[in-house]
């Protein structure tokens, strides 16, 4: 269905959170369609690869040991950042919560790092996600970039950008933000 407005122009149709969970209901969307809601459109994500798949494994692993109970470590699930946007990162380092935000989703200020794995998705974590998380005040931001083997860690958003940008390559060690006890090996991540 294309929105026209009075101008003449094709406008977009946006959707709250609201309306994109009733089509969930619905069965407008399932389980098995790989969409997330950014900005109040229903955006199509790349299909996962083996190396993006080893990827996650391999940070779930290494982020679960070391944080351990201090945290949470959540893979591919859904994060609320506003009434428009409900991403699906690859990884979420969440505050501890007894229930594991059984209540409800965790919102932007329950992340202290968010972790995108990119093989062919590249411009699209730059361009839309990083805008994303940085207006929503997410306070540390990765991209793994499997094709060019680095790590860029984005921190201090303000006003919408992020302010510091770090690049990290193989023989490289990470330390997070919230987590300044840890040194997370470039060359464990990207295997």
């Amino acid at each position: 269905m294309k929105t026209i407005d009075m101008s003449g122009q094709a406008a977009r149709r946006y959707f709250t959170i609201d309306e994109y969970h009733r089509m969930g209901e619905a069965g407008i969307l399932n389980e098995h369609d790989r969409v997330e809601l950014i900005e109040g459109e229903i955006l199509r994500m790349s299909p996962i690869g083996s190396r993006h798949a080893a990827c996650v494994n391999r940070l779930i692993r290494q982020l679960t040991n070391l944080i351990g109970d201090r945290a949470i470590v959540s893979p591919q699930n859904p994060i609320v950042l506003s009434d428009l946007s409900e991403p699906e990162p690859d990884v979420v380092i969440l505050r501890s919560q007894a229930d594991f935000y059984a209540k409800a989703l965790p919102s932007a200020t329950d992340a202290l790092l968010i972790i995108e794995v990119a093989d062919s998705s590249i411009t699209y974590d730059r361009e839309v996600k990083l805008p994303t998380y940085a207006s929503s005040g997410i306070p540390e931001f990765w991209i793994v970039d499997l094709a060019a083997e680095s790590i860029e860690v984005y921190t201090s958003p303000r006003h919408g950008v992020y302010q510091n940008l770090q690049s990290f390559q193989r023989g490289a060690s990470i330390t997070p933000l919230n987590f300044s006890d840890l040194a997370i090996s470039v060359t464990s991540i990207l295997g």
